[in-house]
């Protein structure tokens, strides 16, 4: 352990924390930041030789915070299996800073809604996913967060309330086609437009690779940023190499995804809890997970091509 702090008698800890990084690299210094700017208090902050065996003498449930980079991989997959199961048993929340080369690692060994995986974080990035946990768990932001953070992290939380309207709207079950529906509206029309079920849609993968080219040769004329729609670019990805009969790890997919690898490891997130990607371990190793498209959202883009054709729309 290389250190092992609690805040002063008398102060209020708004929640508790367990650092987990390596003893000179990035020391504990942005993630213990994170934890007192928020509110909270750290619990201990301990080397990765120490993690399990002081959580699982730990009683309470704290916060995970795990810094992972510049641990081997030998190691990171099998403390992140065994941290991953006593988190899953004690309902324990986990954020989780890795190295590009980690994503899929630490993807595979840490599963469910409790996890935020991030990309090479940034120390103001530490404090604005603590405080995205602790707006969800309706704690009040300490008033330390400077002016300028707190509007950082004002836009964040908005635009994680903006995904979360949008993944809703995706998940909820659509209402039964009306007959004889009108034509003066897209929403109307489009129960008469769909392929039907007994009919199958012939779709080849090339057909919806040139989808993806297309997409990308706006990122190549107008500059990255301005075009993002991370969840269409996956799903596209998906659903093409679900046709080639090809598996896409973690890390491919964050580059299908087009945005910083932190943005796609959320997105990924947030379609697995909506029911349309889901993970499945990879039998050979198990450092490594592939994505894949549920059931759902296979019918889904089957349906999509099937009524753009049938609209004489292009796919988008």
């Amino acid at each position: 352990m290389f250190h092992d702090m609690m805040e002063p008698a008398g102060a209020t800890a708004g929640f508790d924390a367990l650092i987990v990084a390596t003893p000179g690299y990035t020391r504990d210094d942005p993630l213990r930041d994170a934890v007192i700017a928020t509110g909270g208090r750290v619990m201990a902050s301990v080397g990765w030789g120490e993690a399990l065996d002081h959580l699982e003498a730990t009683a309470a449930a704290p916060l995970l915070l795990l810094d992972a980079r510049e641990v081997d991989d030998e190691r990171l997959a099998s403390t992140l299996y065994r941290i991953d199961g006593l988190a899953a048993g004690r309902e324990l929340a986990i954020i989780a800073g890795v190295s590009p080369a980690q994503i899929d690692i630490a993807a595979a060994g840490l599963v469910g809604r409790h996890v935020e995986l991030m990309c090479d974080p940034e120390p103001a990035e530490w404090a604005a996913a603590v405080s995205v946990w602790r707006a969800i768990h309706g704690a009040p932001l300490h008033d330390r967060i400077a002016e300028s953070e707190a509007a950082r992290l004002a836009r964040l939380n908005a635009e994680v309330a903006r995904i979360a309207d949008v993944l809703a709207r995706l998940s909820r079950p659509q209402e039964a086609p009306r007959p004889f529906a009108s034509e003066s509206s897209v929403a109307d029309v489009r129960p008469v437009f769909a392929a039907r079920p007994e009919e199958p849609i012939a779709v080849e993968a090339s057909e919806i690779r040139q989808v993806i080219r297309a997409r990308r040769l706006r990122d190549r004329q107008f500059g990255k940023g301005l075009f993002e729609d991370p969840a269409w670019d996956m799903m596209l990805d998906l659903f093409a190499a679900h046709l080639e009969r090809a598996e896409v790890s973690v890390s491919s997919l964050c580059i299908a995804a087009a945005v910083p690898p932190t943005t796609a490891l959320r997105w990924i997130a947030r379609m697995s809890d909506a029911g349309l990607f889901e993970r499945r371990p990879d039998p050979f190793d198990r450092r490594r997970a592939f994505m894949g498209l549920t059931r759902d959202a296979l019918d889904g883009m089957r349906a999509y091509v099937g009524t753009a054709r049938a609209m004489g729309l292009p796919l988008v």
